[in-house]
C-alpha cells in the first residue's frame, strides 16, 4: 500500500487515495495502527481521498483513536495541495465534499509552486442544536462550566465540527481539555481551544483535539477562536492565530459571514507499507 505523510503546521496526516483505501477492511482499526507513533507511521489522523458526485473530490478523515471527524482545516489544506500537485484536480480552486458540507480551498501559487492554501470554510454555526450542545439556549457565549473543581467560561462554535473556546490557558490545560472533550454537555464530544489574546489582531492558542488529544495545530479550531473572539469583542474579524506549530491567518467576512483560513501544507514523505504490516493493518479486523 502506498501512502503519503503531510502536515499543516505540525498537525500531521497519512493521505491515502481511493484505490488503496478500498483494500482496507476496517478504517478505524487501520487509523489506530497507522497513527501509532511507535509501532506505526505516526500521525494525528488518516485522510482518504475519494470520488464525489457533488464536488471535485471527497475527503474522509479518521482521528488517531479511530473516530471519524466531520472536517479538519489543516487536513483539507494538505488534501488540496496533494490533489493539485498530483493532477487529481486541474484548477487551483477546487471543491471538496466533507461530512460538514462542500468546502472550497484555493491554491495560492508563487513561481508555479504551492505557497499556501486559502480555504473558504463557510459560515460558522452558532446555534446550540447545530454544534451540538445540550443547553436550552440559542447561543452559548461565555457560558460557565465546572471541570475537575475549576470554573471556566466557554463559547461554543461549530465549523462543521464542535468547538469549546475558553479565553484562558491554565497550567494543566491538557488535563482540563480531556475532561471537557467528554463532558455530557457535548453529545458528540468537542474540540477545546484555550486562548490568550495578545492584541485584537493576535491570539495564542493551545489545542485539545477531539479524538487526537493535544495537537500542534487545528485549522477549524483557529477559525472557531477567531469567531468566538469577535463575538466576545476580544479579536477583530481578521487576526493571526498562533498555534504551537505556527500561525494561520483567519478572517470572518462581514459581507457573506464566511470564515476564511490561510496557511501552509507540506509533504513529508511517501512510502510503501511492508507486506507484513499491510496484511496486519488492512486485512485484520481487531
Amino acid at each position: 500500500m502506498h501512502l503519503v505523510k503531510m502536515h499543516g503546521l505540525g498537525n500531521d496526516f497519512l493521505i491515502i487515495e481511493d484505490h488503496e483505501a478500498q483494500k482496507i477492511t476496517s478504517i478505524k482499526d487501520f487509523a489506530i495502527s497507522a497513527c501509532d507513533r511507535h509501532f506505526g507511521v505516526g500521525g494525528d489522523g488518516v485522510i482518504l481521498i475519494l470520488p464525489s458526485q457533488k464536488a471535485d473530490i471527497r475527503m474522509r478523515i479518521f482521528n488517531s483513536d479511530g473516530s471519524e471527524a466531520e472536517m479538519c482545516g489543516n487536513g483539507i489544506r494538505c488534501l488540496a495541495k496533494y490533489a493539485y500537485e498530483r493532477g487529481l484536480v486541474p484548477d487551483p480552486i477546487l471543491t471538496v465534499e466533507t461530512e460538514a458540507g462542500i468546502i472550497i480551498p484555493e491554491i495560492i501559487l508563487e513561481d508555479e509552486k504551492v505557497k499556501s492554501i486559502r480555504v473558504d470554510m463557510g459560515q460558522p454555526r452558532l446555534e446550540s442544536g447545530e454544534i451540538p450542545i445540550t443547553l436550552d439556549k440559542e447561543r452559548i457565549i461565555q457560558e460557565p462550566i465546572e471541570i475537575l473543581g475549576k470554573a471556566f467560561y466557554f463559547t461554543a462554535v461549530s465549523m462543521g465540527n464542535p468547538h469549546a473556546v475558553i479565553f484562558e490557558i491554565p497550567d494543566q490545560w491538557q488535563t482540563y481539555g480531556e475532561a471537557i472533550e467528554k463532558h455530557p454537555l457535548f453529545p458528540r464530544k468537542t474540540n477545546v481551544e484555550f486562548v490568550r489574546c495578545l492584541s485584537s489582531n493576535q491570539a495564542e492558542v493551545k489545542v485539545w483535539e477531539r479524538g487526537a488529544g493535544p495537537t500542534l495545530a487545528c485549522g477549524t479550531g483557529a477559525c472557531a477562536v477567531l469567531v468566538a473572539g469577535a463575538l466576545n469583542q476580544k479579536l477583530n474579524r481578521k487576526a493571526e492565530i498562533r498555534l504551537p506549530g505556527g500561525s494561520l491567518t483567519i478572517e470572518w467576512s462581514s459581507k457573506n459571514q464566511h470564515v476564511y483560513m490561510e496557511g501552509p501544507a507540506q509533504e513529508v514523505f511517501h512510502a510503501e507499507l511492508s507486506e507484513e504490516v499491510y496484511e496486519l493493518w488492512t486485512l485484520h479486523r481487531a
